[in-house]
């Protein structure tokens, strides 16, 4: 079982604050030695790209040579978290929408997920850690891994906040979540009860 992280967004604010010079100590590391991708989405998505990461860090089993968590990162396709990148890519990845009708977007995605789908082999399954509401990562990787493709049901109705406070409330539990197949699940749904906020602001 391999996860796969929905990635921060790179056109939103504290995407430009990296990308506008020096103004904080991450931006100088960016712009000069780099910096690993996970720590730049966490800066950029916080709370919740925390939470993905620590929780694939402690429930996820990969094929062996395989990372438990691979990033869905704009025009680049799946890539560890451990990969260490630039402003120039950062700045790139920003000019790729992220749609799966955007062939930028879609056919390096599709490429690495057929990688780790022959990896997987037909046992295997891949966790998408991010939202199904919409087809912009459901499309392609539905495509490729079929049913195989699953995803915490307890997702559903919840926002970014409440997405990441409930993975490091798991991970500090020690319990997973219940995971489903994305193909036929219910994509919409009421919002759940909020998490109390010692949850929310765990690790």
């Amino acid at each position: 079982m391999v996860f796969l992280l929905s990635p921060a967004s790179c056109a939103g604010k504290r995407a430009q604050m990296l990308l506008n010079g020096r103004t904080t100590p991450l931006a100088g590391r960016l712009a000069d030695s780099g910096v690993p991708l996970g720590e730049v989405f966490t800066f950029m998505s916080s709370l919740y790209f925390r939470g993905k990461l620590l929780y694939a860090e402690a429930f996820g089993a990969p094929p062996p040579g395989w990372p438990r968590a691979l990033v869905i990162a704009p025009g680049r396709g799946l890539v560890p978290a451990e990969l260490v990148i630039r402003t120039p890519d950062l700045q790139a990845m920003r000019g790729v929408p992220v749609d799966h009708e955007n062939p930028g977007f879609r056919e390096p995605l599709l490429r690495d997920a057929r990688r780790l789908d022959r990896a997987l082999g037909v046992d295997g399954r891949a966790v998408l850690l991010g939202s199904i509401a919409s087809d912009k990562y459901v499309a392609p990787l539905t495509q490729v891994f079929g049913d195989r493709l699953y995803f915490p049901a307890a997702f559903v109705g919840r926002g970014d906040m409440s997405r990441g406070g409930l993975l490091l409330r798991c991970v500090r539990a020690g319990t997973p979540l219940e995971c489903v197949p994305v193909r036929g699940a219910v994509r919409h749904g009421p919002k759940p009860p909020r998490l109390r906020r010692a949850d929310v602001r765990a690790h």
